[in-house]
């Protein structure tokens, strides 16, 4: 399996399942019901726990297992078709790949936000040149507090609760 990574795909319109399965047949995979059912549940807009999609994908094919979309996840993240992302202590959430970007996460309400790679810049190029250490910023996210959470912080109200499964 080459794991050169591919161009970013194209935004989440209706031809991104299609160029991720492109991806796929260039690098000699199986294009599985399982599979392209895994791609379509990604489609939606967000960060997916493994749980969340595998309910997806079940609600088309009840037979497939959650090792089976664990072990498809974690082919499509080696074709640089699928990023996994850690977020705060939760489960480790998925999306398809894109442009290159970071992610914020807040440790309040457990609602995630993008943002632009560029954003991150400073920090990557300073721990390569004092460490010699490459971050790939897609791969974590930073906590702190959305805006929504600080504003109600503020004005002396509680924030909405943390939820088990964060959202995109």
């Amino acid at each position: 399996m080459n794991s050169e990574a591919p161009a970013a795909l194209p935004s989440l319109g209706a031809d991104v399942v299609e160029s991720a399965i492109a991806v796929l047949r260039e690098h000699g995979s199986r294009i599985t019901p399982a599979r392209r059912l895994l791609l379509t549940a990604l489609r939606e807009p967000g960060h997916h726990s493994a749980g969340q999609i595998a309910a997806a994908v079940r609600e088309h094919a009840p037979d497939v297992h959650l090792t089976t979309v664990y072990r498809n996840l974690d082919d499509l993240e080696q074709l640089h078709v699928v990023d996994r992302t850690y977020v705060s202590h939760g489960p480790a959430t998925y999306h398809l790949s894109s442009a290159a970007h970071g992610h914020l996460a807040c440790e309040a309400c457990g609602s995630i936000a993008e943002l632009p790679g560029e954003a991150f810049r400073t920090l990557t190029e300073t721990a390569t040149s004092l460490r010699g250490f490459e971050i790939n910023p897609a791969r974590f996210a930073i906590p702190g507090r959305c805006a929504h959470c600080r504003e109600t912080t503020v004005r002396g109200r509680r924030p909405r609760p943390i939820s088990d499964e964060p959202n995109g």
